[in-house]
């Protein structure tokens, strides 16, 4: 590996002669076989010897290193080589030292975590999780979703070491006030806060952690059903959207065929991130989305623009690599496409276009496809199985606003009855 990064004779022997070379030999071939690049590897070389020095890791061989040292090392390193460290550039010189100091040690098993010791915050989420997984027997998405939104407003309450007996429910009050008061947050949003707090002192009450009747005296606000629009953009932006991303550059390669499936079949972010080869019948034209929620697997046409979308960035676009998703990271570490970043890649073209929209997610192209749907005649039914919802009733939010026959409304001429 490493002849195949340095050619110059004393760049190669610096590397050869300094302690360590065979671990440094597998460190850079696990960086290699995630798709950095040769220039990627030769600066990870070189910041290896200055990790192997600075942490004296050759004097020891079996011992181990935690953060703590790790962090003074890279002090000594940038002062040694970095004069200005209040820089930028410094700041991420160290960042970069820490990282790869981590990432080897973590290879080798020389990294020694130290024990996090656990707040009165984290005991109780805990056990709080465990009830919801083991007893009611939850989701992992709903633990996880409820335990998120309970750990903000429990260590605001527990702030200072206060006791959680001594809460109230004017705290708690309080405190959803302010998420709609000074973060104006939705009422709908307020509501599941309130739903998760209204759990979690359930239990808090069984376990005799707080004041019994927290639970059922924590008020949500009323939302009605279908009281919200669709928040996705026009047709006509979707349209200017798929043109202005039909370029040559591979993010624009990538980012125009997801746009296509979100745009074309309204599926979710996790529907995209999980696309796999096997879910594509090129012989029949048919696509395969695996649904986020009931995980029910539903075929479709595959239309050909988008099946050439698809096919460009295969070509064109994807990174070398035999993992089975079809939508990757462009950079090293190269991996499936995270939610987030396609969740950045479609926020990133809608706010471009329409500063105004609400939400810039791909969920708002869902609204977009469901709201078009919808206008060009089909039925709710017939709307609810292509977006993959189990209740059709949920799919009548789109039949709100149905454009265009508002517009034959708005130009009928009511002639002699005015």
């Amino acid at each position: 590996m490493l002849e195949q990064l340095f050619f110059r004779s004393d760049a190669l022997a610096r590397q050869l002669s300094a302690p360590l070379v065979d671990e440094r030999r597998q460190y850079l071939a696990h960086c290699a076989a995630q798709g950095m690049t040769r220039r990627t590897l030769r600066v990870k070389a070189r910041l290896l010897l200055s990790i192997t020095k600075y942490l004296r890791l050759a004097e020891r061989p079996y011992g181990r290193i935690a953060l703590p040292e790790i962090e003074k090392a890279a002090n000594r390193w940038l002062t040694h080589n970095r004069p200005s460290s209040k820089s930028s550039y410094a700041r991420l010189s160290r960042a970069e030292f820490i990282t790869q100091a981590l990432d080897w040690l973590r290879l080798l098993d020389r990294l020694r975590t130290i024990p996090k010791q656990l707040s009165v915050c984290d005991s109780m989420l805990a056990e709080f999780s465990s009830f919801m997984k083991n007893d009611r027997g939850l989701s992992p998405t709903t633990v996880q979703y409820r335990c998120n939104s309970v750990r903000p407003f429990l260590e605001q309450m527990l702030e200072g070491e206060r006791p959680l007996n001594t809460i109230t429910v004017s705290d708690v009050d309080s405190l959803l006030a302010q998420k709609a008061i000074k973060h104006h947050y939705a009422r709908i949003s307020i509501r599941s806060y309130a739903s998760s707090l209204r759990s979690f002192f359930r239990y808090a009450e069984i376990r005799g952690w707080c004041p019994v009747g927290i639970a059922g005296s924590i008020m949500a606000p009323r939302v009605f059903q279908h009281e919200t629009l669709p928040s996705g953009p026009s047709w006509n932006i979707v349209q200017e959207i798929l043109d202005v991303t039909a370029g040559e550059h591979p993010t624009e390669i990538r980012d125009h065929a997801l746009l296509m499936l979100f745009a074309i079949f309204g599926v979710r972010s996790r529907e995209v991130a999980r696309l796999q080869f096997s879910d594509i019948d090129w012989d029949r034209d048919r696509i395969v989305f695996t649904r986020s929620k009931g995980a029910r697997r539903d075929e479709f046409p595959l239309p050909p623009v988008v099946g050439a979308a698809i096919i460009r960035y295969i070509k064109e676009a994807r990174p070398n690599s035999s993992l089975r998703e079809i939508f990757l990271t462009r950079h090293a570490p190269i991996g499936p496409l995270s939610r987030g970043a396609i969740w950045f890649a479609v926020s990133r073209r809608l706010r471009e276009r329409t500063p105004l929209l609400r939400h810039f997610g791909p969920h708002s192209l869902r609204h977009a496809c469901a709201t078009r749907l919808i206008n060009q005649g089909l039925t709710l039914k017939e709307v609810s199985d292509h977006l993959g919802h189990r209740d059709p009733e949920v799919t009548r939010i789109y039949a709100k606003v149905d454009l265009l026959r508002l517009r034959e409304v708005a130009t009928f001429d009511l002639g002699e009855l005015l």
